[in-house]
């Protein structure tokens, strides 16, 4: 599933193809994806000027006319690319939308995992998939302070509390490994035993990570690709992530990057450099 930085980047990418756009011609291709399309959206989309794009964690808020806003996740396999109308329409493009300048987006999700929902605007506070999401891991409210009350008496591991959403919105399984590794910090030790200086380094190290990330284009894996259709390179600069067996960055370890499982998902870390 994408992640922050490869939901950031598609998000830059569409900004500078689709703002300020209009839409004419809207096709959906079936009813739904995770969840149902709302009742007359294809109408709604036809002939509507598109403005800002924004984001929280993993979702993409792209402003419709005056006052809606459409919001979208890519799921597990779910890609969003504007191009040119040249390009042939492929298997499972559910979404299509051309704009007034030939610009055609296409929505292609094979597993249909993903979320294309309407809104008013001010309606996004309260929507069921964005309220109960915690800061944005790039927002000025995610800091130490923040995260070290988060987390107080919280007996998880960190790495699962970490890929709660309801904590911090947007980290996923990749990133939240390299941060961890990054900050030294152990992926099974407790939560709640996060203090405050452990929790400003933690902060620091998500920040770094995401920034770079995003800066690389994000990691490709399967199915991700920018909004121009290009790969992202971040996968190349995992300093843990999927690397078991491998050495471990600056670390005099005999045993290298170990792997566990933590609540199903794979966890990579140094056990000497992370405590």
């Amino acid at each position: 599933m994408p992640e922050l930085p490869e939901v950031e980047t598609v998000r830059r990418g569409l900004a500078l193809k689709i703002g300020g756009r209009r839409i004419l011609r809207a096709e959906l291709r079936r009813p739904d994806l995770r969840r149902p399309f709302p009742a007359g959206l294809e109408a709604r989309l036809r002939g509507a000027s598109i403005g800002g794009l924004g984001r929280r964690g993993k979702y993409i808020l792209i402003e419709i006319d005056e006052d809606g806003l459409l919001l979208l996740h890519l799921g597990m396999s779910g890609r969003i690319t504007a191009g040119n109308g040249e390009t042939p329409d492929a298997p499972h493009d559910h979404v299509v939308l051309t704009l007034d300048d030939g610009t055609v987006v296409r929505l292609n999700d094979a597993r249909r995992f993903g979320t294309l929902d309407y809104m008013r605007r001010e309606e996004a506070d309260r929507h069921p998939l964005l309220a109960g999401l915690g800061p944005d891991a790039l927002a000025p409210g995610f800091d130490g302070r923040y995260l070290a009350a988060a987390l107080a008496g919280k007996m998880t591991p960190i790495k699962s509390a970490l890929l709660d959403q309801r904590i911090v919105a947007g980290l996923g399984n990749i990133y939240v490994c390299e941060a961890l590794f990054r900050a030294g910090v152990s992926p099974r030790r407790l939560a709640g035993t996060i203090g405050r200086r452990r929790a400003d380094r933690l902060v620091a190290a998500i920040r770094e990570v995401l920034g770079e990330a995003i800066e690389a284009g994000g990691s490709s894996l399967r199915d991700y690709v920018q909004a121009d259709g290009e790969l992202g390179y971040f996968q190349h600069h995992w300093a843990v992530y999927g690397r078991e067996g491998a050495p471990c960055p600056g670390c005099d370890c005999a045993e290298g990057v170990r792997r566990i499982v933590q609540s199903g998902r794979s966890t990579f870390f140094c056990a000497k450099r992370q405590r």
